[in-house]
């Protein structure tokens, strides 16, 4: 009967690598340990022979290909450092993730599930500041206009 669950293979890989001839070594005060190993110490790590390791993706988003191009839109002849565009990216993302927040308490509010274009817009209006808001919801009422129109 084969082991099922990690917990039963780790222990059967234990007890396979603890029968086989393996040297034992000092570990401190006359007490002896053996070493595992290397391919029962990869079976005990990754959970089991016949699982492979997953690597897990760290997607973040960056925003530096689309600042270079809003850049070159405005002004072609000038150009931009690595960490200028880190600033920016970093300021994109802050400005992002309170717009998020504030649309998402907005949504909750109002006891509604969906997060729509007027909680955004909403959102923008709360955050930012004087005239920078006024020109962000006219630009964003812009492009949801464009968007549903070419749907």
């Amino acid at each position: 009967m084969a082991p099922k669950t990690v917990a039963e293979k780790a222990s059967a890989a234990a007890v396979s690598a603890s029968s086989s001839t393996v040297p034992a070594r000092k570990i401190g005060k006359g007490k002896t340990k053996k070493a595992l190993s290397k391919s029962s110490a990869s079976v005990i790590a990754s959970g089991g022979a016949d699982k492979p390791k997953k690597r897990k993706s760290s997607h973040e988003e960056h925003f530096g290909t689309y600042l270079y191009k809003v850049l070159k839109q405005v002004h072609p002849d000038t150009g931009i450092s690595t960490d200028a565009i880190n600033i920016m990216n970093s300021l994109m993302n802050d400005i992002f993730e309170r717009l998020v927040r504030e649309a998402a308490l907005l949504t909750r509010y109002n006891s509604r599930k969906t997060l729509t274009s007027r909680e955004l817009n909403t959102a923008v209006r709360l955050v930012l500041p004087g005239e920078l808001a006024w020109n962000a919801a006219s630009k964003g009422l812009k492009a949801f206009t464009k968007y549903t129109t070419s749907k």
